[in-house]
């Protein structure tokens, strides 16, 4: 696979980078003194801001933050490197030999209907390749709920899926009645939380069957609400102690009307 032209001046600012972080780790004292754990949490912070911006739809934040994630990238390569493990080629190449691979459609002979073929062929080439589960692939530190939709995607590529979004909507109605029923017998703190568990379950699986994202629709929400409470503390004429939840509301109210982030 020969390189395009117009893929030099990608090179060029890929390897000042690289050139840059070689003079860093040699030279700053902070950056001598990171390792692959230490670097772990900032990454998940700077991926946490990306996302930020691209809920926002922040075209200069998404390129500033795609800038700090890049670095990161590099600088894990770079130690892993110092230790004789792997350099940042090799990264490179291993993911470029895998997108090929998984891809026999652009780079083979198998032919595909659409984005659901391609998706399920996905996964059965990551078992061939010796993935012990089709779950294999789901981090355990995804947060909670953005794991239940990938583990739900990945299940229904091998046909563990629902036929229609009706059954998946009877499947939480049916959920909601069996939480009901803990409340309304009184059972123990750990069944309520099983069934409610069961209940956020199943409306994720639902998400998927309507096209919504839970993960970013909830964030959303999360944004609005953020919005609004913080205009009653900043509209309030006292402390929010001392306030009626009347009182709050009418603000919350007017917070609504007021340009409030959807």
């Amino acid at each position: 696979m020969s390189i395009k032209k117009k893929y030099f001046p990608s090179a060029v600012a890929f390897a000042r980078l690289l050139e840059i972080m070689d003079e860093l780790r040699e030279k700053c004292p902070w950056d001598k003194k990171q390792t692959l754990q230490s670097l772990r949490n900032l990454t998940i912070e700077e991926t946490y801001e990306l996302a930020d911006a691209i809920l926002d739809n922040n075209l200069n934040d998404i390129k500033e933050e795609l800038g700090d994630i890049m670095l990161h990238l590099v600088f894990y390569a770079k130690i892993a490197d110092e230790k004789k493990a792997f350099n940042i080629e090799d990264a490179i190449h291993s993911v470029c030999e895998k997108l090929i691979q998984r891809h026999p459609h652009i780079y083979g002979n198998i032919e595909v209907a659409d984005e659901e073929e391609v998706k399920r062929n996905w996964e059965k080439l990551k078992l061939k390749e010796g993935k012990k589960s089709v779950l294999s692939g789901v981090p355990n530190s995804l947060p909670a709920m953005v794991k239940a939709y990938r583990m739900q995607q990945k299940t229904a590529q091998v046909g563990f899926e629902w036929e229609n979004k009706d059954q998946v909507w009877e499947k939480v109605q049916e959920e909601i009645r069996e939480f009901q029923e803990t409340l309304d017998l009184e059972m123990k703190q750990e069944k309520k939380e099983e069934e409610f568990g069961d209940i956020l379950f199943s409306l994720i699986n639902y998400s998927r069957f309507i096209d919504i994202d839970p993960e970013t629709a909830l964030e959303k929400i999360n944004k609005k609400f953020k919005y609004r409470f913080q205009y009653i503390e900043q509209h309030a004429d006292k402390d929010l102690s001392d306030m009626s939840l009347e009182e709050m509301d009418l603000l919350w109210n007017q917070a609504k009307k007021d340009n409030s982030p959807s």
